[in-house]
């Protein structure tokens, strides 16, 4: 048996139904707060991370799922160099056509012999290829055509690379031209990654989209992620991540602390709006990347004679990244971790004074927060405020969701200058949580009834008897009339229905149905007029 791979898994009805809750809770909270969806390719360029990212995170160095796309022909250098070769002639693109593999387009060439000629381009001259054009051709030849009203003649043309340097031509039997053109028609190779998370293609799009003529953006994106690490509760190869980002110029108030308190209020409101309570909201500033330049210098100096006595991820980050010492869990670390300078002592006035205004502003609202000056956050991009929500039904790996300021990321992608803030959650580990703390039975719609054809000939009648129902917003599982009386009470009973409703031929002339309550029994005959109002009377 083929099962699923391991560190992915399958969601399955009834829970499919908690991840929909939180969704289309998460889409309303969004909503109030003016943010819009955005929907980015879930594979990048490598280098979108590596330059992202960070080259030294563990991220970028060990977990990500990256693959070299190969060698790509580039089908436009090659039309372009075949329009050059025959620039004294002329020729008219006409509708796609793709009859087979390697094969794009048509376009039509006239010359001086009055010859038209369908002209495919390809990477090679193959038995399919040439039986495709041959295949293109003949749909012009014979009655009148776009080709041949203007021509004697309708032939194809296969223009294909060749590593020859020189150009060549040759006709095959069947009267196709195969013409070779040298030159470079291939691009190298290119580098690409699963997304590890979703910040960098946001911030890729804004700047590839001029999105800061937009001003300010307030963005959202739910969907899969994916890193190569160690399953654990809660965490898998294959995750999801809802994530909002507030990114524009600084004159549209990109970098105000008002951005970073409102964005941690709503996270407020969409945890409580979901039903997570005992949650805490635990907050640092990492400065600027000139705070953060001492900081590290510190902290290597610091490092450098305690290094050797700490586990192996901690060695290598005391060289590569300091800052993620501070994410180590090893319980045998902590106490040279307690011993370590704090980013707080580093942080300059225009640092200290952003993060004292996020605490005013956040006091003001009444959205509780603790500081934590070990809290960092493991990416390069992130500056100033940085926080974590928590929460104590996941274990020791505890954070709902995380996120922070980045203003200068856009410029390290190549764009313009553009102070922005976000935060990913977990959805997984958002969805274990909501299980913790609320039944799942509550987020679950069970059928309203179980519609039961009891009979040849009621299928019909009772399928345009469910539509009448679901018309009135009602949940209604629809039986066959097949089932003995029998199976139809325990197929309702098995989806949680809360009433059974009986279509049979006598009920059907009668324009009256039986309806009875599976919870108490009780049975009674409601006229088919009345039938929605008596179900939802009751819900």
């Amino acid at each position: 048996m083929i099962k699923a791979v391991r560190g992915t898994r399958d969601l399955l009805p009834p829970e499919t139904a908690v991840w929909n809750f939180v969704e289309s809770v998460v889409r309303d909270v969004f909503r109030a707060y003016n943010f819009q969806e955005i929907r980015t390719p879930i594979f990048e360029s490598t280098e979108l991370f590596a330059r992202g990212v960070g080259e030294e995170t563990d991220i970028v160095s060990k977990e990500m799922f990256t693959w070299e796309d190969g060698e790509r022909f580039d089908r436009r250098a090659l039309v372009d160099a075949w329009r050059r070769a025959h620039a004294g002639k002329s020729f008219e693109e006409v509708e796609s056509y793709s009859p087979g593999e390697g094969i794009t387009e048509l376009e039509c060439f006239y010359d001086e012999t009055h010859v038209a000629e369908i002209v495919m381009f390809s990477t090679r001259a193959d038995e399919a290829v040439l039986n495709a054009l041959a295949e293109a051709v003949s749909k012009f030849v014979g009655p009148p055509s776009h080709f041949n009203h203007f021509s004697e003649t309708v032939r194809g043309r296969l223009v294909v690379p060749s590593p020859v340097p020189a150009n060549s031509e040759s006709m095959t039997e069947d009267g196709i031209v195969i013409e070779k053109l040298h030159g470079a028609f291939h691009k190298s190779s290119q580098s690409l990654t699963l997304r590890p998370e979703n910040t960098a293609g946001a911030v890729r799009a804004y700047i590839q989209h001029d999105l800061e003529k937009r001003g300010l953006n307030k963005l959202y994106y739910i969907g899969p992620q994916f890193r190569r690490e160690r399953p654990q509760k809660g965490r898998y190869r294959q995750f999801y991540q809802i994530g909002a980002e507030v990114i524009g110029p600084a004159s549209a108030g990109s970098e105000s602390p008002a951005r970073d308190a409102e964005l941690l209020e709503m996270l407020a409101t969409l945890l409580d709006r979901l039903g997570i309570t005992g949650w805490t909201l635990e907050l640092n500033s990492v400065g600027t990347a000139t705070d953060r330049s001492a900081f590290n210098e510190a902290l290597r100096k610091a490092l450098d004679p305690v290094k050797d006595k700490m586990c192996g991820d901690c060695q290598r980050r005391a060289v590569t990244n300091p800052l993620r010492v501070f994410d180590c869990k090893v319980p045998e670390d902590q106490p040279i971790i307690e011993t370590l300078p704090r980013i707080s002592q580093f942080l300059g006035e225009d640092s200290r004074k952003h993060f004292e205004a996020v605490q005013e502003i956040l006091k003001s609202v009444g959205v509780p927060f603790t500081l934590n000056d070990r809290l960092v956050r493991g990416l390069d991009y992130y500056t100033r405020t940085a926080f974590e929500f928590t929460h104590g039904a996941l274990g020791a790996q505890n954070a709902i969701l995380g996120g922070g300021r980045y203003d200068g990321l856009s410029e390290a992608l190549g764009g313009p200058a553009a102070p922005g803030i976000g935060f990913a959650i977990g959805e997984d580990r958002l969805v274990m949580s909501l299980q913790e703390s609320a039944a799942a039975k509550d987020v679950v719609r069970k059928p309203d009834a179980y519609v039961a054809p009891l009979g040849a000939g009621m299928n019909a009648e009772a399928a345009r008897l469910a539509r009448e129902l679901r018309r009135q917003d009602l949940v209604v599982e629809l039986g066959d009339e097949t089932f003995r009386l029998k199976k139809s009470f325990e197929a309702a009973t098995k989806a949680g229905a809360k009433y059974i409703l009986i279509v049979g031929e006598n009920e059907v002339k009668a324009e009256a149905f039986a309806l009875k309550n599976l919870a108490t029994g009780e049975q009674v005959s409601v006229a088919r007029a009345e039938l929605a109002r008596s179900i939802l009377s009751s819900s």
